[in-house]
């Protein structure tokens, strides 16, 4: 992606975060950019293009965790990393919830295909699939208080502990439905 297309994007979760989605006008968010309104229009050639590319931003957020093949590693980073919410991920994702009822774009279908690859490797792991997505369920959790409060609970890392005891590897090949 160009280094253009960064910075629009960048510009526009700073202000979808800041302002709200009203002053995420096409002007401001060049302006805020450094481009010209015709710039931005060369890299997304609308507002709904504008925030597919935000949608599409943290889609590839989401695919690029990786995994090994111990399910009680796979699901301890994952919890770990459910538990953090400075960094550029938990950027894009606050800014494109603050897109949820734009009419532009189906922004709960993204957010749920971004949690859903986001698991994906993790949730292949783990031979139950309700024991997988009680682990999803706790991550989003988890997620959501770092979102939210900013801090861990002081329950929470025995929750992982307990849910990390009850995990069962898949077998080689089979995935667990999630």
């Amino acid at each position: 992606m160009s280094t253009a297309r960064h910075r629009i994007l960048d510009a526009l979760e700073q202000i979808l975060i800041a302002e709200g989605p009203a002053l995420a006008t096409i002007e401001h968010v060049a302006a805020t950019a450094g481009v010209s309104k015709g710039g931005l229009l060369y890299h997304f050639g609308s507002k709904e293009a504008l925030y597919e590319g935000l949608l599409a931003r943290l889609t590839d957020a989401a695919e690029q965790v990786r995994v090994g093949t111990d399910v009680s590693a796979a699901v301890g980073e994952y919890l770990r990393q459910s538990s953090v919410a400075d960094d550029a991920y938990s950027t894009t994702m606050l800014a494109a919830l603050r897109l949820v009822g734009a009419p532009e774009v189906d922004v709960p279908a993204a957010l749920a295909d971004a949690s859903d690859r986001w698991f994906a490797p993790v949730g292949a792991l783990i031979a139950d699939p309700v024991t997988a997505r009680l682990v999803q369920l706790v991550g989003d959790g988890l997620y959501l208080n770092a979102l939210v409060a900013g801090s861990a609970s002081e329950h929470d890392p025995a929750v992982v502990a307990r849910l990390l005891a009850s995990l069962e590897p898949a077998p080689v090949g089979e995935a667990s439905g999630t």
